[in-house]
Protein backbone atom coordinates (compact mmCIF):
# COMPACT_ATOMS: atom_id res chain seq x y z
CA UNK A 1 0.00 0.00 0.00
CA UNK A 2 2.56 2.14 0.98
CA UNK A 3 4.67 1.57 -2.22
CA UNK A 4 1.60 2.15 -4.21
CA UNK A 5 1.33 5.70 -2.92
CA UNK A 6 4.69 6.72 -3.48
CA UNK A 7 4.25 5.92 -7.06
CA UNK A 8 1.00 7.34 -7.50
CA UNK A 9 2.80 10.35 -5.86
CA UNK A 10 6.03 10.31 -8.44
CA UNK A 11 3.14 9.85 -11.02
CA UNK A 12 1.65 13.30 -10.00
CA UNK A 13 1.95 15.64 -13.21
CA UNK A 14 4.66 18.95 -12.48
CA UNK A 15 4.45 20.14 -16.16
CA UNK A 16 2.17 20.91 -18.42
CA UNK A 17 3.69 17.92 -20.73
CA UNK A 18 3.04 15.76 -17.55
CA UNK A 19 -0.87 15.92 -18.39
CA UNK A 20 -3.19 13.07 -20.02
CA UNK A 21 -3.59 14.20 -23.81
CA UNK A 22 -1.32 16.72 -24.04
CA UNK A 23 1.98 16.29 -26.69
CA UNK A 24 4.12 18.72 -27.91
CA UNK A 25 2.04 20.10 -30.17
CA UNK A 26 -1.11 21.03 -28.01
CA UNK A 27 2.05 22.16 -25.14
CA UNK A 28 2.89 24.40 -27.45
CA UNK A 29 -0.07 25.87 -28.93
CA UNK A 30 -0.75 26.33 -24.75
CA UNK A 31 2.02 27.70 -24.22
CA UNK A 32 1.73 30.43 -27.29
CA UNK A 33 -1.88 31.34 -25.73
CA UNK A 34 -0.48 31.99 -22.60
CA UNK A 35 -1.23 29.12 -20.84
CA UNK A 36 2.61 28.12 -19.22
CA UNK A 37 1.77 26.59 -15.86
CA UNK A 38 -0.86 23.59 -14.67
CA UNK A 39 -2.42 26.55 -12.57
CA UNK A 40 -3.14 28.53 -15.47
CA UNK A 41 -4.81 25.45 -17.19
CA UNK A 42 -6.65 24.60 -14.08
CA UNK A 43 -8.62 27.84 -13.63
CA UNK A 44 -8.85 27.62 -17.88
CA UNK A 45 -12.80 27.65 -19.23
CA UNK A 46 -12.99 24.67 -21.94
CA UNK A 47 -14.18 26.95 -24.49
CA UNK A 48 -10.79 28.63 -23.80
CA UNK A 49 -8.43 25.68 -23.52
CA UNK A 50 -10.23 24.36 -26.75
CA UNK A 51 -9.84 27.82 -28.99
CA UNK A 52 -6.43 27.73 -27.54
CA UNK A 53 -4.90 24.72 -28.19
CA UNK A 54 -7.63 23.64 -31.09
CA UNK A 55 -8.68 20.81 -30.02
CA UNK A 56 -12.15 19.59 -28.70
CA UNK A 57 -13.99 20.83 -25.60
CA UNK A 58 -14.34 17.41 -24.57
CA UNK A 59 -10.43 16.90 -24.77
CA UNK A 60 -10.17 20.48 -23.20
CA UNK A 61 -12.48 19.30 -20.40
CA UNK A 62 -10.02 16.85 -19.50
CA UNK A 63 -6.90 17.96 -19.60
CA UNK A 64 -8.38 21.17 -16.79
CA UNK A 65 -9.37 17.98 -14.78
CA UNK A 66 -6.30 16.84 -14.50
CA UNK A 67 -5.04 19.59 -14.04
CA UNK A 68 -7.18 20.61 -11.15
CA UNK A 69 -6.68 16.72 -9.66
CA UNK A 70 -2.91 17.37 -9.68
CA UNK A 71 -3.06 20.96 -7.36
CA UNK A 72 -5.89 19.44 -5.79
CA UNK A 73 -8.25 22.01 -6.41
CA UNK A 74 -11.28 21.86 -4.29
CA UNK A 75 -12.26 22.34 -0.50
CA UNK A 76 -9.46 22.90 2.13
CA UNK A 77 -9.20 24.17 5.20
CA UNK A 78 -9.27 28.25 6.14
CA UNK A 79 -5.43 27.79 8.30
CA UNK A 80 -4.24 27.03 3.99
CA UNK A 81 -6.08 30.06 2.59
CA UNK A 82 -4.50 31.91 5.81
CA UNK A 83 -0.93 30.84 4.89
CA UNK A 84 -1.52 32.05 1.28
CA UNK A 85 -2.78 35.14 2.37
CA UNK A 86 0.48 35.66 4.24
CA UNK A 87 2.12 35.90 1.04
CA UNK A 88 -0.10 38.99 -0.14
CA UNK A 89 2.40 41.90 -0.77
CA UNK A 90 1.25 45.72 -0.51
CA UNK A 91 2.87 48.49 -2.86
CA UNK A 92 2.68 52.07 -0.80
CA UNK A 93 0.91 54.95 -2.20
CA UNK A 94 3.21 57.49 -0.56
CA UNK A 95 0.40 58.92 1.43
CA UNK A 96 -0.03 57.52 5.12
CA UNK A 97 -3.73 58.40 5.07
CA UNK A 98 -4.54 56.17 2.27
CA UNK A 99 -1.90 53.44 3.03
CA UNK A 100 -3.71 53.42 6.18
CA UNK A 101 -7.31 53.25 4.97
CA UNK A 102 -5.79 50.82 2.68
CA UNK A 103 -4.82 48.90 5.51
CA UNK A 104 -0.80 48.81 4.25
CA UNK A 105 -1.83 50.18 0.48
CA UNK A 106 -2.51 48.17 -2.78
CA UNK A 107 -2.53 44.35 -2.02
CA UNK A 108 -1.66 42.00 -4.39
CA UNK A 109 -3.81 38.76 -5.38
CA UNK A 110 -7.10 41.16 -5.78
CA UNK A 111 -8.39 43.82 -8.19
CA UNK A 112 -8.39 47.38 -6.82
CA UNK A 113 -10.97 50.03 -8.71
CA UNK A 114 -10.78 53.58 -8.08
CA UNK A 115 -13.50 55.51 -10.28
CA UNK A 116 -13.82 59.45 -9.67
CA UNK A 117 -14.85 62.25 -12.12
CA UNK A 118 -11.71 64.02 -14.32
CA UNK A 119 -9.22 65.62 -12.66
CA UNK A 120 -9.50 63.65 -9.11
CA UNK A 121 -6.12 61.79 -9.14
CA UNK A 122 -6.86 58.30 -10.96
CA UNK A 123 -4.51 58.64 -13.33
CA UNK A 124 -1.73 60.03 -10.83
CA UNK A 125 -1.92 57.40 -8.30
CA UNK A 126 -2.21 54.77 -10.92
CA UNK A 127 1.49 56.69 -11.98
CA UNK A 128 2.80 56.61 -8.17
CA UNK A 129 2.04 52.69 -8.10
CA UNK A 130 4.11 52.54 -11.51
CA UNK A 131 6.72 53.91 -9.85
CA UNK A 132 6.62 52.76 -5.58
CA UNK A 133 5.98 49.18 -6.84
CA UNK A 134 9.89 49.37 -8.05
CA UNK A 135 10.78 50.25 -3.82
CA UNK A 136 12.44 48.06 -1.69
CA UNK A 137 9.70 46.12 0.57
CA UNK A 138 11.18 47.80 3.16
CA UNK A 139 10.00 51.22 1.62
CA UNK A 140 7.22 49.99 0.85
CA UNK A 141 7.45 48.26 -2.58
CA UNK A 142 8.05 44.72 -4.01
CA UNK A 143 11.02 45.00 -6.10
CA UNK A 144 9.12 44.68 -9.35
CA UNK A 145 8.11 45.76 -12.49
CA UNK A 146 5.02 47.20 -13.80
CA UNK A 147 2.78 46.78 -16.59
CA UNK A 148 0.30 49.55 -18.09
CA UNK A 149 -2.16 49.42 -20.16
CA UNK A 150 -3.46 52.46 -21.30
CA UNK A 151 -7.09 53.02 -22.80
CA UNK A 152 -7.07 57.30 -23.32
CA UNK A 153 -3.63 58.06 -23.99
CA UNK A 154 -2.84 59.58 -20.83
CA UNK A 155 0.16 57.92 -19.67
CA UNK A 156 2.87 60.35 -18.97
CA UNK A 157 6.52 59.52 -18.89
CA UNK A 158 7.55 62.99 -17.33
CA UNK A 159 5.54 62.35 -14.45
CA UNK A 160 7.08 59.17 -13.92
CA UNK A 161 10.55 60.64 -14.00
CA UNK A 162 9.52 63.36 -11.32
CA UNK A 163 7.97 60.88 -9.01
CA UNK A 164 10.78 58.45 -9.60
CA UNK A 165 13.52 61.14 -8.58
CA UNK A 166 11.05 61.93 -5.39
CA UNK A 167 11.61 58.56 -3.90
CA UNK A 168 14.75 58.25 -4.46
CA UNK A 169 15.07 55.64 -7.51
CA UNK A 170 17.10 56.03 -11.17
CA UNK A 171 14.09 57.71 -13.46
CA UNK A 172 15.60 56.11 -15.93
CA UNK A 173 15.38 52.58 -14.82
CA UNK A 174 11.63 53.49 -12.93
CA UNK A 175 11.08 53.89 -16.76
CA UNK A 176 12.61 51.09 -18.00
CA UNK A 177 10.75 49.02 -15.62
CA UNK A 178 7.17 50.20 -16.71
CA UNK A 179 6.26 47.95 -19.21
CA UNK A 180 3.74 50.26 -21.38
CA UNK A 181 0.87 49.42 -24.11
CA UNK A 182 -1.84 51.24 -25.88
CA UNK A 183 -5.02 49.94 -26.39
CA UNK A 184 -6.70 51.19 -29.10
CA UNK A 185 -10.47 48.97 -28.73
CA UNK A 186 -11.82 47.14 -25.98
CA UNK A 187 -10.66 44.15 -28.12
CA UNK A 188 -7.43 44.87 -28.17
CA UNK A 189 -7.69 45.72 -24.60
CA UNK A 190 -8.88 42.06 -23.55
CA UNK A 191 -5.73 40.80 -25.96
CA UNK A 192 -3.43 43.08 -24.10
CA UNK A 193 -4.67 41.19 -20.49
CA UNK A 194 -3.85 37.66 -22.18
CA UNK A 195 -0.56 38.84 -23.33
CA UNK A 196 0.29 39.80 -20.01
CA UNK A 197 0.36 36.62 -18.48
CA UNK A 198 3.42 35.74 -20.29
CA UNK A 199 4.88 39.06 -19.81
CA UNK A 200 4.67 38.70 -15.80
CA UNK A 201 5.99 34.65 -15.65
CA UNK A 202 8.97 36.09 -17.64
CA UNK A 203 9.94 39.66 -16.17
CA UNK A 204 9.41 39.84 -12.54
CA UNK A 205 5.93 42.22 -12.95
CA UNK A 206 4.20 42.84 -9.36
CA UNK A 207 1.66 44.88 -10.76
CA UNK A 208 -0.96 45.49 -14.02
CA UNK A 209 -2.78 48.62 -14.57
CA UNK A 210 -5.71 49.73 -16.61
CA UNK A 211 -6.17 53.28 -17.11
CA UNK A 212 -9.03 53.42 -17.50
CA UNK A 213 -11.11 49.65 -17.74
CA UNK A 214 -14.15 50.97 -19.02
CA UNK A 215 -13.33 53.93 -22.13
CA UNK A 216 -13.51 51.57 -24.93
CA UNK A 217 -16.56 49.37 -23.81
CA UNK A 218 -18.38 52.68 -22.63
CA UNK A 219 -17.68 54.52 -26.51
CA UNK A 220 -18.26 50.82 -28.27
CA UNK A 221 -21.09 49.57 -26.86
CA UNK A 222 -23.65 52.63 -26.44
CA UNK A 223 -27.59 52.06 -25.93
CA UNK A 224 -29.47 49.57 -23.94
CA UNK A 225 -29.78 47.48 -26.86
CA UNK A 226 -25.80 46.37 -26.76
CA UNK A 227 -25.82 46.68 -22.87
CA UNK A 228 -26.02 42.58 -22.73
CA UNK A 229 -23.26 42.12 -25.43
CA UNK A 230 -20.77 44.49 -23.50
CA UNK A 231 -21.34 42.77 -19.99
CA UNK A 232 -20.30 40.00 -21.58
CA UNK A 233 -17.14 40.64 -22.27
CA UNK A 234 -16.46 42.86 -19.78
CA UNK A 235 -17.03 40.26 -17.37
CA UNK A 236 -14.62 37.96 -19.26
CA UNK A 237 -11.70 40.50 -19.43
CA UNK A 238 -12.64 41.10 -15.20
CA UNK A 239 -11.73 37.20 -14.96
CA UNK A 240 -8.78 37.18 -17.00
CA UNK A 241 -7.27 40.26 -14.57
CA UNK A 242 -8.58 38.04 -11.25
CA UNK A 243 -7.06 35.01 -12.35
CA UNK A 244 -3.53 37.05 -13.26
CA UNK A 245 -3.66 38.37 -9.61
CA UNK A 246 -4.64 35.20 -8.01
CA UNK A 247 -1.97 32.98 -9.99
CA UNK A 248 0.71 35.25 -10.57
CA UNK A 249 0.52 36.68 -6.84
CA UNK A 250 0.20 40.38 -8.50
CA UNK A 251 -1.66 43.60 -7.58
CA UNK A 252 -4.32 44.25 -10.57
CA UNK A 253 -4.76 48.70 -10.38
CA UNK A 254 -7.88 49.75 -12.35
CA UNK A 255 -8.90 53.20 -12.62
CA UNK A 256 -12.85 53.90 -13.48
CA UNK A 257 -15.07 55.99 -14.90
CA UNK A 258 -18.73 57.54 -13.32
CA UNK A 259 -21.74 58.84 -14.34
CA UNK A 260 -24.30 60.81 -12.49
CA UNK A 261 -27.32 59.30 -11.95
CA UNK A 262 -30.53 61.56 -13.22
CA UNK A 263 -32.72 59.81 -10.08
CA UNK A 264 -30.83 61.15 -7.78
CA UNK A 265 -32.22 64.24 -6.40
CA UNK A 266 -30.38 64.60 -2.80
CA UNK A 267 -26.80 63.77 -1.97
CA UNK A 268 -23.94 62.67 -4.75
CA UNK A 269 -25.76 61.84 -8.01
CA UNK A 270 -22.32 60.23 -9.02
CA UNK A 271 -21.97 56.38 -9.48
CA UNK A 272 -19.09 54.31 -11.48
CA UNK A 273 -19.65 52.67 -14.77
CA UNK A 274 -19.91 49.23 -15.83
CA UNK A 275 -22.77 48.31 -13.46
CA UNK A 276 -23.19 45.06 -11.64
CA UNK A 277 -20.63 43.14 -13.26
CA UNK A 278 -17.98 45.42 -12.69
CA UNK A 279 -19.22 46.05 -9.14
CA UNK A 280 -18.58 42.79 -8.15
CA UNK A 281 -15.51 41.76 -9.63
CA UNK A 282 -13.14 44.16 -7.71
CA UNK A 283 -12.13 43.54 -4.12
CA UNK A 284 -11.58 46.71 -3.05
CA UNK A 285 -13.28 49.81 -4.28
CA UNK A 286 -12.28 53.65 -4.10
CA UNK A 287 -14.00 56.41 -4.70
CA UNK A 288 -11.84 59.67 -5.55
CA UNK A 289 -13.89 63.78 -5.56
CA UNK A 290 -12.00 66.88 -5.13
CA UNK A 291 -11.67 69.26 -2.99
CA UNK A 292 -10.19 72.76 -2.20
CA UNK A 293 -6.60 73.42 -4.12
CA UNK A 294 -4.66 70.06 -4.50
CA UNK A 295 -6.16 68.05 -2.66
CA UNK A 296 -8.76 65.02 -3.17
CA UNK A 297 -10.67 62.92 -0.90
CA UNK A 298 -10.43 59.13 -1.00
CA UNK A 299 -13.72 57.18 -0.03
CA UNK A 300 -13.15 53.39 0.55
CA UNK A 301 -16.31 52.43 -0.45
CA UNK A 302 -16.18 48.35 -0.94
CA UNK A 303 -13.66 45.72 0.77
CA UNK A 304 -14.03 42.26 2.07
CA UNK A 305 -12.10 43.36 5.27
CA UNK A 306 -11.61 46.86 5.36
CA UNK A 307 -13.95 49.31 7.43
CA UNK A 308 -15.31 52.02 5.26
CA UNK A 309 -13.82 55.48 5.27
CA UNK A 310 -12.99 58.57 3.94
CA UNK A 311 -9.46 60.44 4.06
CA UNK A 312 -7.85 63.03 2.69
CA UNK A 313 -4.59 63.73 0.49
CA UNK A 314 -2.69 65.46 -1.93
CA UNK A 315 -1.24 65.66 -5.72
CA UNK A 316 1.98 67.55 -5.36
CA UNK A 317 5.14 67.73 -8.01
CA UNK A 318 6.38 65.02 -6.43
CA UNK A 319 3.61 62.60 -6.49
CA UNK A 320 0.56 61.50 -3.95
CA UNK A 321 1.69 62.78 -0.85
CA UNK A 322 -0.15 63.35 2.88
CA UNK A 323 -1.68 67.25 3.68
Amino acid sequence: MEGSKISREKKKPKEIMDLPGVGPSIAKKLSEAGYKSIAAIAVATPSELAAAADIGQTTAQKIIEAARQALEFGFETADKIYERRQRVGKITTCSKNLDRLLGGGIETQAITEVFGAYRTGKTQLAHQLAVNVQLPPEKGGLEGRAIYIDTEGTFRPERIYQMAQAVGLDPKQALKNIIYARAYNSDHQMLLAQQAQEIISEQSVKLLIIDSIMSHFRAEYPGREMLAERQQKLNKHLHTLQRLADIENIAVFVTNQVMARPDVFFGDPTEPVGGHVLAHVPQTRLYLRRSKDNRRICRLVDSPYLPEGEVVFIISEEGIRDP
